[in-house]
């Protein structure tokens, strides 16, 4: 494996000379399927899950654009419920812009928004250093079991690494985000601004020693979202 070359959870990933990620899609025999260029984004190529079982699915990442809003917030609403808005994490997010670059939909082969993710900037108590919160993760829930949720994991820890952001924190499934490096060792002096289950509070490094002695509630720290315009009364 060369410089330019990493592992990307069964995808095989190459950086251009410009630093613009590409994704090729390997089969058995470890040849390229597909490839996108930079202009586009990423391409992967979905896969069953360890009991065999999902689809097999195509899908593209890409920055999220006005337009998916709507579709975006529909998505999250079969995935989640409606009680989505009363965690926690919704008070660092409500009223706010997502970090500047770390907004992403994940389209399928028709280019309907099948997945989401995105980043949040947040404090890390009262004078504390700035990190991220990631999300929420959500993928059309019939088909779950593509690895797209997977590939937007890896594709939102790679990008925030790359923008130079120290850390990455989130409220979730341990085991699940355990493989994507975040864990619970550093969030024990840090909380989150509403009730949550404290051993869901994880985080991942990505520069080290970011959160050592970091400590505190947690505070929305993005930029401002412009007021919604009032409708004129009929």
């Amino acid at each position: 494996m060369n410089a330019n070359q990493y592992p990307f959870s069964g995808f095989t990933a190459s950086l251009s000379s410009d630093l613009t990620p590409h994704l090729f899609a390997t089969g058995d025999q470890g040849s390229a399927a597909a490839s996108v260029p930079s202009a586009i984004g990423r391409i992967a190529h979905g896969s069953r899950d360890a009991s065999g079982e999902g689809a097999v699915v195509d899908f593209l990442i890409q920055a999220e654009t006005d337009a998916d809003v709507p579709v975006r917030e529909a998505l999250l609403d079969r995935a989640m419920g409606p009680g989505r808005r009363r965690k926690s994490s919704e008070k660092l997010r409500r009223g706010r812009l997502p970090a500047q670059g770390l907004a992403f939909v994940a389209r399928d082969a028709s280019g309907a928004v099948v997945g989401t993710v995105r980043l949040w900037d947040v404090r890390l108590g009262d004078a504390g250093r700035r990190a991220l919160l990631l999300g929420p993760l959500a993928v059309d829930p019939t088909i779950k079991s593509a690895g797209i949720g997977s590939a937007l994991m890896r594709h939102a820890v790679a990008e925030a690494q790359q923008l130079g952001h120290g850390a990455i924190l989130l409220v979730g499934d341990a085991p699940y985000y355990a493989r994507f490096g975040f864990d619970a060792l550093k969030t024990g002096s840090l909380s989150m601004p509403g009730p949550y289950e404290r051993h869901r509070f994880l985080a991942r490094e990505l520069i080290e020693g970011w959160l050592d002695g970091a400590s505190g509630v947690l505070a929305a720290a993005g930029r401002k979202a412009k007021p919604e315009p009032q409708r004129a009364a009929a």
